[in-house]
């Protein structure tokens, strides 16, 4: 396969996910610090890769645990997804949806017909969490 945006060659960045996947079993904090010691270029074309879950970009982006039923969710979807959006909590009111656009993590809360707030950064998903808890300061 060609190279991607890194210039790295696809199977270099399988064989960077393989090394740190292999030093770090399942244990997310471990991957995320494995994946700060990785170049930035690379780190960001894997963040939005099918080689790492949504659950892995999105704890590297926020070094928080959300509620279980929302991991279980990112879990389940390869951060591929994340270039187009993923759902990751609902009420009755809103959606919380994930999204990586050019490397910065964004989380977009709608009502079902439009965006009512867009966070951005290290601090988005605190922001979001506080819409979705108090829908009514938006």
């Amino acid at each position: 396969m060609d190279a991607g945006i890194t210039g790295r060659a696809y199977q270099e960045l399988v064989d960077i996910v393989d090394a740190i996947l292999d030093e770090c079993d399942d244990d997310v904090p471990c991957i995320v610090q494995k994946l700060d010691g990785v170049d930035e270029a690379s780190r960001n074309e894997l963040l939005v890769s099918d080689l790492l879950n949504a659950y892995q970009a999105f704890y590297w982006f926020f070094r928080t645990e959300p509620d279980i039923l929302t991991r279980e969710r990112m879990d389940l979807e390869p951060a591929s997804s994340l270039k187009t959006g993923l759902l990751i909590e609902e009420t009755d009111l809103l959606e919380m949806y994930f999204v990586v656009h050019e490397s910065v993590p964004v989380i977009i809360i709608h009502d079902g017909d439009k965006a009512v707030a867009t966070f951005t950064g290290k601090t988005a998903y605190g922001q979001g969490r506080e819409v979705m808890d108090r829908p009514e300061y938006q």
